[in-house]
């Protein structure tokens, strides 16, 4: 496998990934293979930015639509999913290409993942019923208590993550933190070429702004709502960007406009955690987008 080249493009929400690979596909014999945690759900195209049919008969796109929307997906499954994918593509001559915003997804696909305990439904349930029956924030503050660091890098309502925490440091008896830290995505699985798009703060602000306003006139709306519809308000994977804010439009809390403006803010606080996630990995070579088109092709043609 560390045989195999790994071309990836990163970089912040609304930089233009799929774009910019769609692009190099006309110089280098690429397939897409996406690395976008929400993605890989069904009927969720317009809110997670997902490729267009005309995009997807362009280049083939792989890890798409690949489970309903109140399926789970971890990133265990992705690692495994893909780097068979990666691998078949290499096979048939061609080159993959990862892109995506979700770097822990590309990180482990290419560093591996540390050895931590396999899920426990029934703890699992515990830890919920721990959470309803002692109030919101109960479990978080458990993680502080338990695993400090890993608490630091998880938002007290993002309850998944905090569960699976507190799930490992149950199991194994270590804080997960000290599992992944001993780790540290050592595995070399690829012969990778990590890219990532810049652009000035203020023009990637106002791609974000264009985006969100586009996002509602191409029907971000209608597809929020047929979700609600088949699946109720609680669905999990409406409660994420973009969705989690037309809700608010659906129960009459927001208009069109108060909507837009907030997906925009919302979204410009995430890819700010993006950057922060992607300056940290000194393998990634940052570029001016597309327009350092010669020093791109060069870095490409050294890696095939």
């Amino acid at each position: 496998m560390s045989q195999i080249p790994l071309l990836v493009i990163q970089g912040p929400t609304a930089a233009g990934k799929t774009a910019w690979a769609i692009r190099l596909a006309k110089r280098f014999p690429l397939e897409i293979i996406s690395a976008d945690s929400r993605q890989v759900y069904r009927r969720m195209d317009i809110g997670t930015a997902k490729a267009t049919p005309a995009e997807r008969a362009t280049i083939p796109h792989h890890m798409l639509d690949l489970i309903d929307p109140d399926q789970s997906y971890s990133v265990a499954d992705f690692v495994k999913e893909a780097r068979i994918i990666a691998a078949d593509i290499f096979a048939r001559g061609k080159l993959p290409c990862v892109v995506g915003g979700t770097g822990l997804y590309t990180r482990a696909l290419i560093g591996g993942l540390a050895d931590l305990p396999e899920g426990d439904e029934p703890l699992r349930q515990e830890l919920r019923q721990r959470e309803r029956q002692q109030g919101a924030g109960t479990l978080y503050a458990d993680l502080q208590q338990l695993d400090p660091v890993a608490a630091l890098t998880m938002h007290p309502n993002n309850l998944v993550k905090i569960i699976r925490a507190l799930e490992v440091c149950r199991l194994s008896g270590r804080k997960m933190s000290d599992l992944q830290q001993q780790h540290r995505f050592a595995d070399d699985h690829f012969n990778s070429l990590a890219l990532a798009a810049g652009w000035p703060r203020e023009v990637l602000n106002q791609r974000i702004a264009d985006r969100a306003r586009m996002m509602l006139a191409d029907g971000l709306i209608e597809e929020t709502q047929g979700l609600v519809d088949d699946y109720g308000y609680g669905l999990k994977s409406l409660q994420t960007l973009g969705y989690r804010e037309t809700l608010r439009l659906l129960r009459g809390q927001l208009n069109i406009e108060e909507t837009a403006t907030l997906i925009a803010t919302q979204t410009r606080r995430y890819a700010k955690r993006q950057m922060t996630w992607f300056r940290k990995d000194p393998a990634i070579i940052w570029v001016d987008s597309c327009h350092e088109s010669d020093r791109v092709l060069k870095l490409i043609d050294d890696l095939i």
